[in-house]
């Protein structure tokens, strides 16, 4: 009668799943993070710049002026905002909180993305600024024209938003904040073992009756 071994044949296969799946989400979280940060940075600074140019009537000449995106709508700076600090709590929480976090992430950029292009072709900013300039609540801006700059801020929203799709599909799989002060249920290494107290030294042998410890037994 053939003799069976109990012991489990290692499974390479799983070994290498387990590798890629560990590669891929470190993938997932460098581009989640660098999507969302670079995203934000975007929103942030296209934001700043002129979006709209024209002349307001001024007597009988003309005024220049200009409105830049936080004239036009301060929201997708106030949402680039909310993303960078849900791309940090992403870290911060795990389970249903990480997705609902996620999610927030997503709709930061989504909202960023789509007020930026509503505000692509607005002149009420340069209206309102026309009747302040010259007074007259009626004057209007001629010679209109718009830069590129909200679609710029646009794309800064799709980054974000790819960023919280990305969480949303591999968060699960990233560490949070406080991974590494928690207990994984590896085997920690052993501390070194007492060296046994030296019978020439007086000093060991009452640091040993300190601990407990019988000076007199062999290790």
């Amino acid at each position: 009668m053939g003799y069976v071994s109990a012991v489990p044949v290692p499974q390479p296969r799983a070994r290498v799943a387990t590798a890629s799946d560990a590669s891929g989400s470190r993938r997932s979280l460098a581009a989640g993070l660098l999507l969302g940060a670079a995203g934000a940075t975007v929103v942030l600074l296209a934001s700043g710049q002129t979006w709209a140019e024209g002349r307001a009537s001024v007597g009988g000449g003309s005024l220049p002026l200009t409105a830049d995106g936080q004239d036009v709508t301060g929201l997708p700076a106030a949402l680039a905002i909310v993303g960078l600090a849900a791309l940090v709590a992403v870290f911060a929480v795990r389970g249903t909180g990480r997705l609902l976090v996620a999610g927030l992430l997503a709709l930061s950029g989504l909202g960023a993305g789509l007020s930026a292009c509503l505000g692509a072709a607005d002149s009420a900013a340069l209206d309102e600024k026309a009747a302040q300039t010259t007074g007259d609540t009626s004057a209007v801006i001629g010679a209109l024209t718009h830069t590129a700059w909200p679609y710029v801020t646009a794309a800064g929203g799709l980054l974000i938003l790819l960023a919280g799709l990305l969480a949303l599909r591999y968060g699960k799989r990233w560490p949070t904040m406080s991974g590494r002060y928690e207990r994984d249920g590896t085997p920690r290494p052993c501390k070194a073992a007492r060296t046994a107290p030296d019978p020439d030294r007086p000093e060991d042998l009452w640091k040993a009756l300190d601990r407990g410890e019988d000076p007199t037994r062999e290790t």
